[in-house]
């Protein structure tokens, strides 16, 4: 395992056992104590995810991410707060994050959330088939630069956006639950919370169908949803 991960964060116990747990695991580890020297370190591409600590001194967490986002560093970043409403989940997301996990967590469950991010990542199952691309109608999605085009638009899309974007386009035609969409895009079941694919389904109709005659995205009553080819 070469995965290397950035823990930022300045409560030195918290740090020290995450790196600790990390590393036992066989990842490379970095460490930052504020925002300000976390961001510089994590804009070096040097690493393949990286923790973020949402209370931080110099800059917090969320600008640290926000300015990430802002330079168009895609890399994967899992939110570590103790702040857990759904808002607070929302704004996260929105703003970037890849994941979010509470503190007090288990570290079994955060090691497993790094897992799952560094395979989405890294194991791309249409990157490994040399496809780099997903059309549907008039939309393109390209995975390896991660850009979306309807018609001549681009289309800004944050990371949890365009995975899930990336999710309903790779199983067109196909009835989703809200439950599977949250096992499969997020990574994990999200339990009781099945709003939050409501809201990013909203943020995705605003940004791929608004203005558009032929919608995308399709809710099945009952079900969840679906993408829809045009003939389809």
């Amino acid at each position: 395992m070469n995965e290397r991960v950035l823990v930022i964060e300045d409560e030195e116990s918290i740090a020290r056992v995450l790196q600790l747990e990390l590393e036992h695991e066989g990842y490379t580890v970095g460490h930052a104590t504020d925002g300000r020297t976390g961001f510089t370190m994590a804009t070096s591409n040097e690493w393949d995810l990286v923790l973020l600590d949402v209370m931080l001194p110099e800059l917090n967490g969320i600008e640290v991410l926000r300015r990430l986002r802002q330079a168009g560093n895609p890399i994967p970043v899992i939110l570590i707060t103790a702040r857990d409403t759904v808002p607070d989940k929302v704004s996260g997301f929105e703003h970037g994050a890849n994941d979010y996990v509470t503190k007090p967590f288990a570290m079994e469950e955060l090691l497993a959330r790094v897992r799952n991010l560094l395979r989405i990542f890294q194991q791309n199952p249409k990157e490994s088939e040399g496809s780099d691309l997903i059309k549907i109608g008039d939309l393109t999605i390209e995975l390896r630069t991660r850009k979306v085009y309807r018609k001549e638009l681009a289309i800004d899309l944050t990371p949890r956006e365009f995975e899930l974007l990336v999710f309903l386009a790779e199983n067109k035609n196909e009835e989703k639950s809200r439950e599977d969409i949250l096992s499969q895009v997020w990574g994990y079941d999200f339990m009781g919370e099945t709003n939050l694919v409501d809201v990013y389904i909203r943020y995705l109709r605003q940004k791929l169908d608004k203005g558009f005659r032929h919608k995308l995205i399709h809710t099945v009553r009952g079900v969840g949803y679906m993408m829809k080819e045009p003939d389809a």
